[in-house]
């Protein structure tokens, strides 16, 4: 089915769309532009949403703003949902009841998406990962298309995917949840307590990562974390081949990494591919980020590639970011780190103690062993959002804290975090904005958060350094 055919089959169904975000916009313009009478909603006032609600209402859409934009639902035939709407809300619940179907952009993309697809989730590490994996296969001569959670919708591009095209996907455990999809490649980096505050339990979350492949046909290609219990248990019930990575211990199939060099390995032969002092991104978690690529690409891209890529590659924006060296003090963004055990990954790749910002959104997970971290490697902790009390608290009860070798600052805003880490700093300083929480307590998202945290650092004047 082509996407003009997909979209013409809803002409003679009522269509809902929740959210008008970065996930659901293109599909709104989509839908709008051939005609259908959709209804838009989104739990924003008319007045928060200014021009973009009144573009809408004149394109012919219907709009249920505020706080009621999820009342009577069940006269539709296709919901799609926001990501950040998960599936058993008791309004979706209610519109299933009645005979609605529930959809997403991202499961109508895998519906409609004429060529391979490599999906990758997990708690941590999947933009970078993600990242990666594009840049392999384009240094291998493929025609990539990266999207999804990493910022990118791509449904309404696939008249421009031709078969030999390769697509890559950030799959976040709100757009897998519930969904139907077949990856040919699914990858999961780790799984850990993450977006407790959306998901009901720890085991829903857990299952909806699961659902990256669950569907897949037995010569479909599952990639999972040998070093992560939950993550080891996916490889035993996948549908199809299981190729394992590892920082601990020789696998027999996938990759390896043993006395600093990493290894693919298939059976009993066994190939070098690059020593992980090698890889440009710094980090433990950013070898493990590789050797996840190094699995998933394999067959598509050569040992001397992924040597190439490895070497040569800066990374993600709002990731380990250099921003600038004012003065002697490095200024880095790791908006992205969203969750404690990235934050950990974050403060183990410094060569330093940072001077640490951070605090935002409350997911309701602990900071207890982030607390440890920042006891024994944090040189200033600075805390900003709705969890600064929160990690404050943590810290402070970490049997490493030390009230004289660390002090700690709660603050109203990031602007005067930066501000008081600038004047706490000295030459051969890092600041590090890696805040262990989402963004939407003050921002949209962490990209958002880091262009912010970017705009402050780049308005200080000083001698720029090497």
């Amino acid at each position: 089915m082509t996407l003009q055919e997909y979209v013409d089959s809803l002409r003679s169904k009522r269509v809902a769309v929740l959210g008008i975000g970065v996930s659901n916009t293109p599909l709104i313009d989509l839908l709008l532009d051939n005609g259908l009478p959709i209804t838009v909603c989104d739990m924003r006032e008319e007045a928060a949403l200014a021009d973009e609600a009144e573009n809408l209402a004149t394109r012919g859409a219907e709009l249920r703003l505020g706080a009621g934009y999820l009342d009577a639902l069940s006269g539709f035939d296709v919901i799609f949902r926001t990501p950040g709407l998960l599936p058993n809300d008791p309004h979706l619940a209610d519109a299933r009841a009645h005979g609605a179907v529930i959809t997403s952009e991202m499961e109508a993309f895998f519906r409609l998406c004429p060529c391979r697809t490599i999906g990758i989730t997990g708690s941590d590490g999947k933009t970078t990962t993600s990242s990666i994996i594009a840049e392999l296969l384009r240094a291998a001569g493929h025609r990539v298309h990266l999207g999804g959670n990493i910022g990118k919708p791509l449904l309404c591009e696939i008249p421009d995917i031709a078969p030999d095209d390769i697509a890559v996907l950030e799959l976040s455990s709100f757009q897998l949840h519930s969904i139907s999809i077949r990856p040919d490649v699914a990858v999961v980096t780790n799984v850990s307590p993450n977006h407790l505050d959306k998901h009901p339990t720890y085991e829903d979350y857990i299952d909806a990562k699961r659902r990256i492949y669950l569907n897949q046909r037995p010569d479909d290609v599952l990639v999972v974390n040998a070093d992560n219990g939950i993550t080891a248990r996916f490889g035993a019930e996948a549908p199809g081949r299981v190729l394992r990575f590892s920082h601990r211990e020789t696998v027999e199939n996938g990759v390896f990494c043993r006395d600093g060099m990493i290894y693919r390995s298939h059976g009993y032969a066994v190939e070098a591919i690059i020593p992980e002092s090698e890889i440009l991104l710094p980090g433990e978690h950013n070898v493990e980020n590789y050797m996840a690529a190094f699995a998933a690409v394999e067959g598509m891209v050569s040992p001397e590639m992924c040597r190439a890529v490895a070497r040569s590659y800066g990374g993600v924006r709002h990731r380990l970011e250099l921003i600038r060296k004012l003065d002697g003090v490095s200024y880095i963004n790791d908006s992205i780190a969203t969750s404690p055990t990235r934050t950990i990954a974050g403060l183990r790749a410094m060569r330093v103690k940072p001077i640490l910002i951070a605090g935002g959104h409350d997911k309701h997970v602990s900071f207890d062993s982030l607390a440890d971290e920042i006891a024994e490697r944090v040189k200033a902790l600075y805390l900003t959002g709705d969890t600064a009390g929160q990690i404050a608290a943590a810290v402070r009860r970490s049997v490493f804290f030390d009230p004289s070798r660390l002090p700690i600052y709660l603050v109203p805003d990031l602007r005067t975090a930066v501000n008081e880490a600038r004047g706490h700093s000295a030459p051969g300083d890092v600041v590090l904005l890696s805040p262990a929480c989402s963004s939407f307590d003050r921002f949209k998202n962490f990209a958002e958060r880091g262009d912010t945290f970017r705009k402050i650092v780049m308005e200080f004047e000083g001698n720029e350094t090497k």
